[in-house]
């Protein structure tokens, strides 16, 4: 199987290193196609208002002047039409839990190749430091979940703790938590007297119950987090439908 790498984080980033090179070392063929830069926070967003340039680097990796949805774009219809399976996106510097997934470039980026043949997963480190944790624990879920069959349009969310590995509790099949309202954002001035705003960071936890991916990443333990594209509320079909009605 041959799979497609990329991330938010930027092509030079350390966990998409790691994961190439533990892939590879497992004898996978890898392809890495990344943004240029820390694009973290990008959703879903495509480049539609300049040219994007690939750029081949000496380790193989092309580097991309866009959003991580664009890199994945770019390599399964363009660069790498044809030869790939599965994306994966990571390894990520940071969790993506809950609310989180509306936001995140690397779950975008593992969504963007939900047309190949294989579910794509996005794949997060709560942290910054045990990547080859995370690198780890991908090696030993994927032939696992290359027996899953997942409906059209789905992504596998995994977040792992960041601790050694063998500091693990062991793995969770997890339902997404919920945050509250993120702080509103901050006002500052910049050196030239204009006015700019800093976005705050995401909210306090409001849903992290049992079952949750927060819960998991709590106890010490692997969250993989079955998510999908449609975001119909299937509930209030009816309803709506006797009320137009």
């Amino acid at each position: 199987m041959t799979l497609m790498l990329s991330n938010d984080d930027g092509v030079h980033a350390p966990g998409l290193r790691t994961l190439a090179q533990a892939l590879t070392d497992a004898g996978r063929d890898v392809l890495v196609v990344a943004p240029d830069r820390d694009r973290s926070g990008a959703s879903n967003s495509l480049t539609l208002d300049r040219p994007l340039h690939p750029v081949h680097l000496e380790n193989g990796f092309i580097s991309i002047n866009g959003t991580p949805t664009d890199c994945v774009h770019l390599g399964v219809n363009a660069f790498y039409t044809d030869r790939c399976e599965r994306v994966i996106a990571g390894i990520n510097a940071g969790a993506n839990l809950g609310d989180d997934v509306l936001y995140s470039g690397t779950v975008a980026a593992a969504m963007e190749g939900r047309f190949l043949a294989k579910t794509p997963i996005a794949v997060s480190l709560t942290g910054k430091q045990h990547f080859a944790t995370a690198a780890q624990v991908l090696l030993e879920l994927l032939p696992k979940l290359e027996q899953l069959r997942l409906p059209p349009n789905s992504v596998i969310n995994i977040n792992v703790p960041d601790r050694a590995y063998a500091d693990l509790n062991g793995f969770e099949i997890t339902r997404l938590g919920h945050r509250q309202r993120s702080d509103n954002p901050v006002l500052t001035t910049n050196p030239r007297g204009k006015e700019c705003y800093w976005i705050s960071a995401a909210g306090d936890v409001a849903d992290a119950g049992p079952g949750t991916d927060f819960h998991a990443i709590e106890q010490g333990k692997v969250s993989i987090t079955p998510i999908q594209m449609d975001m119909t509320q299937h509930t209030a079909l009816e309803q709506m439908a006797e009320l137009l009605n």
